[in-house]
C-alpha cells in the first residue's frame, strides 16, 4: 500500500500523501487494521485535539510526531501541514468518526487537492452510519444535518428548510443542549419518530425508539449525558402539517397504497399530531356508517 501510493506521488510529482483515517467513535477495538497500519508509517497525524488521539496511539504502541489542526489554528498551521506533505506521508484524524464530518478537516483536504497532493480516505467509524441503521428508519433518502444552528432564529430557519422534504434527518447535539433542540424539533418539525443514540460503540450504549414528544417527557427528567446522535423521520407526506388535509383522506391514502390500517393511522398521528386512538375509532366508524 505504501509503496503504491509512492509511484502514484511521483507521477504527480508530489512526495507525501494526504491519508483520511476514520478513528473509533467510542470503541478503540473498531481500529481498522489497515487504519492502524497506516498510521505507523506515516511521518505526521493531524489530530482535531492531539490530547485525545495520543490516548489512541498510545493504545496501540504508535509512535509518531502529531500536530493540532482546528478551528483555532493559525493561518500558519495550514501552511506547516502542506509543507510536511511534500516531504513525507500524514494523516488526518479528528477526535472520533471520520475527518471532515462536522469537523475542521475539510479545509485542509480541500487545501491539498489544490496543491496536486494526492488524498485517499481510509473508511471506518461513523456516528452519522452507526445510528442510523440502528435507528431502523429509510435509509434510501437521508440528510445529514450536523449541529444545527445555535442561534434561535436561523435554527428555525434550517428546520423550515427541512420539514417538508421526505429525507430522513440526521444531527448530532451535545448533552447540555439537547432539551432545547428536542423543543426545537418539536416546533419545526411536529411530532416524528425518533431515534436518540448516545455513547455509541462504548460500555454505556443507548439507542432510544419514540417519538420527539415521547424522547422531550423523557429528557425533561433524565440528565443528559454524553454526545447525542439524533435520527428523525423524514415527511412521508412531502408537505407541511398545514397541507396535509384531513386525517383520514391520508388514512385512506396509505390503505389503498397497502399499508395496513393500524399502521396507516399510526403513521398519520405522528405526522399530524393527532391522537392515535380517537384517528383509529373515527375511522372505523366511517368504514361501518
Amino acid at each position: 500500500m505504501h509503496n503504491a501510493c509512492h509511484l502514484d506521488c511521483d507521477i504527480l510529482g508530489v512526495v507525501g500523501v494526504l491519508y483520511i483515517i476514520s478513528t473509533p467513535i467510542g470503541n478503540l477495538g473498531d481500529l481498522t487494521l489497515r487504519a492502524l497500519e497506516t498510521l505507523r508509517f506515516v511521518s505526521l497525524v493531524v489530530a482535531e485535539d492531539t490530547r485525545h488521539t495520543r490516548k489512541l496511539l498510545a493504545h496501540y504502541d504508535v509512535r509518531v510526531r502529531m500536530l493540532s489542526y482546528n478551528k483555532h489554528s493559525p493561518p500558519s498551521r495550514l501552511a506547516q501541514i502542506l509543507s510536511a506533505l511534500r516531504d513525507g506521508d500524514v494523516a488526518l484524524v479528528t477526535d472520533a468518526g471520520t475527518p471532515s464530518i462536522s469537523d475542521p478537516g475539510r479545509g485542509l483536504v480541500l487545501a491539498s487537492h489544490e496543491a496536486g497532493i494526492l488524498v485517499t480516505a481510509l473508511p471506518g467509524p461513523s456516528a452519522v452510519l452507526t445510528a442510523l441503521v440502528l435507528s431502523g428508519m429509510d435509509t434510501t433518502n437521508v440528510l445529514f444535518l450536523g449541529f444545527l444552528p445555535r442561534r434561535q432564529t436561523d435554527r428555525r430557519e434550517k428546520l423550515r428548510e427541512v420539514r417538508d422534504l421526505p429525507y430522513t434527518l440526521v444531527l448530532f447535539e451535545a448533552p447540555h443542549r439537547l432539551r432545547r433542540m428536542l423543543r426545537a424539533l418539536h416546533e419545526g418539525l411536529g411530532d416524528r419518530a425518533l431515534s436518540t443514540a448516545r455513547e455509541l460503540t462504548k460500555l454505556h450504549e443507548e439507542v432510544r425508539m419514540g417519538t420527539i414528544s415521547s424522547e422531550i417527557e423523557y429528557w425533561t427528567v433524565h440528565e443528559p449525558r454524553g454526545e447525542y446522535t439524533l435520527v428523525v423521520a423524514g415527511n412521508e407526506m412531502g408537505g407541511t402539517p398545514e397541507r396535509q388535509g384531513d386525517p383520514l383522506t391520508r388514512v385512506a391514502v396509505l390503505v389503498a397504497e397497502g399499508r395496513k390500517v393500524t399502521e396507516a393511522v399510526h403513521t398519520v398521528a405522528r405526522e399530524m399530531n393527532v391522537d392515535r386512538r380517537e384517528l383509529y375509532a373515527t375511522w372505523i366508524s366511517s368504514r361501518c356508517g
